[in-house]
């Protein structure tokens, strides 16, 4: 019988409606009180450990979870993390950057509605995240609507259907069918070292979608912040304009000021290739680095960790060029 440890820290799936909307209210107990049928099936303990709407859950709160994992992992087969889907991305991301070598299932699961409401979705994503433990599927996930999710190649995609999370440019870890979970192990053969905690964060990290148009002066005002990482989604498979508003000099002036520059394509699927087209060579030629096939939210958590790692922007583009939790094809 697995040893589970369940950690609620707020979310949809902990909500009841108040004065002012739907906010967290339900504990872990009144949770599990909920699925009886895991009774017999696995020896559960449970902690709340924050109650929150996960748009409030920030940088902060990921190095307070990673903490806990860290000092509680030890004592169990796996960890649950019930929490809030509008961030569970991020969150995800992040803890597979700080929990280094991970070897046992951390499991991050949430609802589309409350789980005191008809239809909720959090009973079954619930039971998709304990199967994960029970099969062993390693490393930090999401499990969702019968799915088994890369942490950092998840990305919220849907604000209603049950299907809110989609695996991008990677295969499913997992599926639930009638016939039971179906673990796909060629994604879990990493080799990997002892495991390790490494929660230090940069926060001074900048996200910036470009359009048409975009101001070049945008990025004086960022160098002035003192931003030390920025997160550029480009256009296509990788370009920017430099007609008219020219955006290379201003690129070129932040990356010989120290600040690292990671670039990707707002396409969601498929990877930015910056070779490709003349627009996309003269970001590279002034030092930004490539994303590759990255979503948004993996790169801008690897940027914060990479940059509470080191302050060498050398050393930033090596951990860039390192797949650390298969968030990255190489």
């Amino acid at each position: 019988m697995k040893k589970v440890l369940l950690l609620t820290t707020g979310g949809t799936i902990a909500a009841r409606t108040g004065e002012q909307g739907l906010a967290p209210d339900i504990k872990c107990q009144d949770i599990l009180q909920m699925l009886p049928e895991l009774e017999g099936f696995f020896e559960i303990e449970s902690r709340d450990i924050l109650n929150l709407d996960s748009s409030n859950i920030q940088p902060e709160e990921w190095q307070y979870i990673a903490e806990i994992v860290t000092e509680m992992l030890p004592k169990y087969d796996g960890i649950i993390i019930t929490h809030g889907t509008d961030t569970m991305a991020y969150t995800a991301s992040a803890l597979s950057y700080m929990l280094q070598n991970l070897c046992k299932p951390v499991v991050l699961t949430g609802a589309q509605i409350p789980i005191e409401r008809m239809f909720t979705d959090a009973k079954r994503n619930l039971q998709t995240a304990f199967a994960a433990v029970n099969a062993g599927v390693e490393g930090v996930t999401i499990a969702f609507d019968d799915k088994i999710i890369n942490g950092c190649r998840a990305v919220k995609v849907r604000t209603l259907g049950f299907n809110a999370f989609e695996s991008i440019s990677a295969p499913y870890l997992g599926e639930v069918y009638a016939d039971g979970i179906h673990v796909y192990a060629h994604n879990m053969d990493r080799k990997r070292d002892t495991f390790c905690l490494k929660k230090e964060l940069c926060t001074d990290v900048f996200l910036l979608k470009l359009i048409p148009g975009t101001n070049p002066e945008i990025f004086d005002r960022l160098l002035d912040m003192k931003y030390r990482g920025i997160v550029i989604e480009a256009f296509g498979a990788g370009g920017t304009h430099f007609e008219r508003r020219n955006l290379i000099p201003k690129l070129k002036k932040l990356v010989e000021n120290g600040i690292s520059i990671v670039a990707c394509s707002q396409c969601l699927y498929e990877k930015s290739d910056f070779s490709m087209y003349e627009v996309g060579r003269k970001l590279l030629e002034c030092g930004v680095i490539p994303g590759r096939d990255m979503t948004t939210e993996a790169i801008v958590t690897k940027l914060m960790w990479a940059l509470g790692q080191t302050e060498d922007p050398k050393e930033v583009r090596a951990i860039f060029n390192t797949d650390y939790a298969g968030e990255v094809t190489l």
